[in-house]
């Protein structure tokens, strides 16, 4: 079965809200073994709903839309799907008692608004929607489901998964479709991929990998179709082996995993408390490592040391450091760790100074120089960064490479 999903409304098509309704649904579709064709969006628009539905029709066997559905003279899909399977409206009485319980239960009263809200194609099957007033739609057309349901977030969730789901499940499907990602941090995609290619060309005709990288991070997604499921899993995790030996420390983690979650069960494993001293990155690797339950565990705490006064009275980088070599240097970071152990009196830590910009540069120290250290009382470990001079990403490639430089030091623990 190939589904495709269109969402509706122009709120979506001029930036005003980002559509995670389509990540969501085909996530579940995936799940039952349907693959997502294409996604769309288009504007409230009688015609444009209608020229989406005709084409849909012609290319797949599901469609699901989200949004239009509703109160308000703008929420049109119901009378343009109505259009297109060439229905009747009819008014369902049902569809107004529910609305007016749900409206008594908070003190309010419905509105001539919400009784034409009631008015349904003929053909539809609804589907209750406990969560909002608008009840979801089923038409079956030729040898394609339709299913139309609100945008909300919260109410297409319900929908899809109490109502529309449990019905695809039911009608199953032959084919199994399966992922597996594997996520890396400290090389580039084209680095990983031309280190793995022998393992991928060996790949069977059912698999396929697909490289994901993002800012500081690389995602290797192993995806499968087959009709047999033992053997679909079997083969994914027998490449999946072969490609994490391969890459030994890059890997940090599967499927949802965050560097963060690793560093965790690191620092866990190694019975060690951490601690950072961050100037650039302003406490976003501290934020970053408190973001996981269960980080109180081993992190102690972090000194933003944004100012030299600060480096110097709390984290005791010495005076003539900053003079002589600059806050921005690798004698500077390395001192930043030193002060950071004995203040925080922890067992590892991390520290960064740099020039996030886009100003603050010189010719010796353009923007985008950052530096990192981690260490503790045996050994401390330096890098330096030459970043952009695109400030966020500035900051946020260090905060992953300072993860990336944490994680790596306590895996040597």
């Amino acid at each position: 079965m190939q589904a495709q999903v269109i969402t509706i409304g122009d709120e979506i098509l001029i930036g005003q809200i980002i559509d995670s309704n389509s990540a969501w649904i085909g996530e579940q579709l995936n799940l039952q073994g349907i693959k997502i064709k294409n996604i769309l969006s288009i504007s409230d628009d009688r015609d444009a709903i209608i020229h989406a539905l005709e084409t849909a029709c012609k290319e797949v066997d599901l469609i699901l839309i989200t949004g239009g559905l509703g109160p308000t003279k703008d929420d049109i899909t119901k009378f343009a799907i109505a259009d297109f399977l060439q229905d009747t409206m009819v008014y369902d009485q049902p569809t107004f008692d529910r609305i007016t319980l749900l409206f008594e239960k908070f003190g309010r009263k419905t509105t001539d608004a919400h009784k034409a809200q009631c008015f349904m194609p003929s053909k539809a099957k609804l589907l209750i929607n406990k969560m909002g007033t608008a009840p979801g739609m089923l038409f079956e057309y030729d040898d394609t489901i339709i299913v139309s349901m609100p945008g909300v977030p919260y109410e297409m969730k319900y929908l899809m998964t109490k109502e529309v789901l449990p019905l695809l499940c039911a009608k199953g499907s032959q084919i199994h479709i399966k992922h597996k990602t594997i996520r890396t941090a400290g090389e580039g995609e084209s680095r990983i991929a031309k280190q793995i290619e022998d393992i991928v060309e060996d790949f069977p005709d059912f698999l396929k990998i697909a490289y994901l990288p993002s800012l500081g991070t690389v995602r290797l997604r192993i995806s499968g179709e087959h009709k047999n499921v033992e053997l679909l899993e079997s083969t994914i995790e027998q490449f999946r082996e072969k490609l994490v030996h391969r890459l030994g420390d890059l890997v940090f983690g599967y499927d949802k995993d965050l560097l963060q979650d690793a560093i965790l069960k690191l620092a866990i494993l190694k019975s060690q408390k951490v601690a950072t001293a961050e100037s650039c990155t302003g406490g976003m690797i501290a934020s970053r490592l408190t973001s996981v339950s269960g980080s109180s565990s081993y992190f102690k705490g972090s000194v933003i040391a944004y100012s030299n006064e600060v480096k110097h009275n709390l984290l005791k980088v010495k005076s003539e450091t900053i003079e002589n070599h600059g806050a921005v240097s690798e004698n500077t970071v390395i001192e930043m760790v030193a002060g950071a152990l004995k203040l925080l009196k922890v067992d590892v830590a991390v520290a960064v100074s740099g020039i996030a910009g886009p100003t603050g540069g010189t010719k010796d120290k353009p923007v985008g120089t950052i530096w990192i250290a981690v260490g503790n009382e045996k050994e401390t470990k330096s890098y330096r960064l030459n970043l952009s001079k695109d400030r966020q990403k500035n900051i946020e490639y260090t905060t992953h490479a300072a993860m990336n430089m944490l994680r790596k030091f306590l895996m040597r623990l």
